[in-house]
C-alpha cells in the first residue's frame, strides 16, 4: 500500500481499478503499514475531530492572550464583527480558523493537520461544513481520511514543514487538504478532489515562512484564515470542473522545487520577511528580554 501514496495518480488508479471510495486506501494503508484495526482508525478520526471542535470553541469563548502579546483575542473580534465583506458564513469560517490557531499559539490542545503552525485551517473548514451544511460526523471523518492521504503525498514529494519548504509547505499543504475535504463533503469525484488540491497549491506556491520573533503567531495566525478561504475558493472552482491545467502531481513537484530553492532566511529562521522588519526586530528584542527576566535567579536560589 505504501506505493499508493507516492503520487495522486497511483491513488486514483487504485481506486478506479478496485472500485473503491477515495478514502478507503487510506484506511488500508493504516491497517497494513501500522497494524491498526479499522474501528480504531475511525475512532481516532472522531477523537481528532472532537479536539478540532474544542479548539474552535475555546478560541471563540476563552481568553486567548499569548506571552508575547501578539495574540490578543483576535478571533473573537472577527467573530463578533457586525460588518461582513461577503456574508456571516464567511466571517464565521475565518473566525474559526483564527480561533483554533490562537489556541495553539496560547499553548492549548490542537490537532497538527498537518502541522501545529497550520492547525487552524482544517478545524475552521470542517466546523464550517457542519455549521453551514449540516454534514454528519461520519462524512467529516471520511473527509479527514482523504485529507490525510493528500498530506502524506505532499509530505513525501515536497515537504510539509516551514523549515523545509517555507509557509507554502505548512499552510499550503493544510489548505490543499482542506480543499479536498470540502469537495469530498459535496460528493465530488476523485478528479475534482485532486483538481482542488492542485489549484490550492498553485495559489499558495512560493509563500515564505517568516515568523516574527520566531514565534508561530504573526503572520501565521492570519495566514491560517486566508488559507481556509483559499481552500473554499479552490473547492468551488474544482466542483465546477474548471481545470487546473497543471496536473496535481506536477503542482506538488513545483512546490518541492520552490521549497528547495528558497533561501534559508525564508524557512522558519525568523531572519527574513516580516520577521526582519524594524517592528519585527523590535518585538523579537522585547520578547527576548521578557524571556530572560522569567529565568530563575541562580544567586537567589543558592541563598
Amino acid at each position: 500500500m505504501k506505493f499508493l501514496f507516492d503520487s495522486f495518480e497511483s491513488w486514483k488508479n487504485h481506486c478506479l481499478e478496485n472500485d473503491l471510495p477515495v478514502y478507503q486506501p487510506v484506511i488500508d494503508y493504516e491497517i497494513q503499514q501500522k497494524g491498526k484495526k479499522e474501528e480504531h482508525i475511525w475512532d481516532g478520526m472522531q477523537r481528532a475531530l472532537d479536539v478540532m471542535r474544542d479548539a474552535v470553541n475555546s478560541g471563540l469563548t476563552k481568553d486567548m492572550t499569548s506571552h508575547s502579546g501578539m495574540v490578543n483575542n483576535g478571533a473573537k473580534k472577527v467573530y463578533k464583527s457586525e460588518k461582513h465583506v461577503l456574508n456571516k458564513g464567511f466571517t464565521d469560517m475565518i473566525s474559526r480558523a483564527l480561533a483554533a490557531k490562537e489556541v495553539n499559539s496560547c499553548m492549548g490542545k490542537v490537532v497538527a493537520a498537518p502541522t501545529a503552525g497550520a492547525s487552524g485551517i482544517m478545524p475552521g473548514v470542517l466546523a464550517t461544513l457542519q455549521a453551514e451544511h449540516g454534514i454528519s460526523d461520519k462524512k467529516i471523518t471520511e473527509c479527514m481520511l482523504v485529507s490525510a492521504g493528500i498530506g502524506l503525498i505532499i509530505e513525501r514529494n515536497a515537504g510539509i514543514a516551514g523549515a523545509v519548504g517555507g509557509c507554502q509547505a505548512e499552510t499550503g499543504t493544510a489548505a490543499a487538504m482542506a480543499a479536498g475535504a470540502i469537495v469530498h463533503a459535496f460528493e465530488g469525484s476523485i478528479d475534482q478532489i485532486f483538481n482542488s488540491v492542485g489549484i490550492t497549491i498553485q495559489c499558495m506556491l512560493g509563500l515564505i515562512c517568516d515568523p516574527v520573533a520566531g514565534l508561530v503567531e504573526v503572520p501565521c495566525i492570519v495566514r491560517n484564515a486566508s488559507a481556509a478561504a483559499i481552500a473554499h475558493s479552490s473547492a468551488q472552482i474544482a466542483i465546477a470542473d474548471m481545470d487546473a491545467v497543471i496536473p496535481v502531481d506536477e503542482c506538488v513537484m513545483a512546490m518541492g522545487e520552490v521549497g528547495q530553492s528558497m533561501e534559508d532566511r525564508y524557512k522558519e529562521t525568523a531572519l527574513g520577511g516580516l520577521a526582519n522588519t524594524p517592528t519585527g526586530r523590535s518585538i523579537a528584542k522585547r520578547v527576548l528580554i521578557q524571556d530572560i527576566e522569567m529565568l530563575p535567579d541562580e544567586d537567589k536560589d543558592e541563598d
